[in-house]
């Protein structure tokens, strides 16, 4: 992580630093033509893959076993050694500060928070609506611990939450008999147009005694994924961004698309990966049903096998 003398974060690797007139740049389409990552005249017409959540496993999982439920977009629950946590939890119909419409939910909730089981912790990477959502904190409240990049405390605070535990990249947060690390992302921050950097951004690496879990939060591709794997790898299981990656012009910088994403799943020496900031708000210009067919090129051109990154049904649980 480093500083800046006005207070503000930035990342660890150059890379071209996009502002509010690229922004309408690519609102506008002035910027370069780019051929698509696939073949769109043979991408399916996007249909949610949906299911609604089993509770009854939700309440009794294996304790000597990882379980997953994909809820959307980056929000997970996790479930391992008797304890339950959420990643950047995003239960509203809509990802921005406004109702706008198309940033709306474009998948059914397949659980809503009062059927979840009780909450311990909470992972968030980053302070952006799509990851971090104010109807969704009050109602989680203060139960959970929510462990959270430096600088977000403050907001936490103003909306009656203070069991926050602020984090830099490399520092562990106990949880009993598991621990998290929180480590380096390459993106930014901002909830206004005046607080850009201000607070930081980051993953998390969950460490459970069935293995670690990674849970990448929004990144661009960087050399620290590397680094990553070789300290706290290998990974059990990642949870990797595969979507909202178009234009590469303005997206690269922050969002891997499912090629550097399967480089994440090789750096991080990860065993299964899933893939995640997909199939649910539809934020970037890729069609939505593209990810995943992206993501099996991606893994056929690295001679990887199909079901070592995979992607899930929206309120699927996967036992590791």
């Amino acid at each position: 992580m480093l500083r800046l003398e006005d207070g503000r974060f930035r990342n660890l690797h150059p890379h071209p630093a996009h502002g509010y007139a690229d922004l309408l740049r690519w609102k506008l389409r002035l910027g370069p033509r780019e051929r698509p990552i696939v073949d769109r005249s043979i991408l399916p017409e996007f249909r949610p893959e949906w299911m609604p959540v089993d509770r009854d496993r939700l309440a009794r999982p294996d304790r000597k076993r990882i379980q997953l439920t994909w809820i959307g977009h980056s929000t997970f629950l996790i479930q391992a050694g008797g304890m339950n946590f959420l990643t950047d939890p995003v239960f509203g119909k809509f990802c921005a500060p406004l109702p706008i419409w198309g940033l709306r939910r474009r998948v059914p909730l397949p659980i809503d928070l009062g059927g979840l089981p009780p909450i311990h912790g909470v992972l968030l990477s980053h302070n952006h609506y799509d990851h971090l959502e104010e109807r969704t904190v009050r109602r989680l409240g203060r139960d959970p611990v929510w462990v959270a990049p430096i600088g977000n405390a403050a907001w936490f605070k103003q909306r009656g939450v203070d069991n926050v535990v602020e984090v830099d990249w490399w520092q562990e947060v106990e949880f009993g008999p598991l621990s998290v690390v929180s480590v380096p992302a390459q993106h930014f921050a901002a909830r206004t147009p005046f607080d850009r950097n201000l607070t930081l951004w980051c993953g998390h690496v969950l460490r459970t005694p069935a293995g670690n879990i990674y849970f990448a939060g929004d990144s661009g591709y960087a050399p620290f994924f590397a680094d990553i794997g070789n300290h706290l790898g290998p990974m059990r299981l990642s949870l990797i961004p595969i979507g909202a990656y178009q234009p590469r012009w303005f997206m690269a910088p922050i969002h891997m698309n499912p090629t550097e994403a399967v480089h994440v799943h090789v750096d991080v020496k990860s065993q299964l990966s899933v893939g995640m900031h997909w199939g649910t708000f539809q934020l970037t210009d890729e069609p939505m049903a593209e990810p995943p067919i992206a993501l099996r090129h991606a893994l056929a051109r690295r001679h990887l096998p199909a079901t070592s990154f995979r992607t899930l049904r929206i309120g699927e649980t996967l036992v590791v």
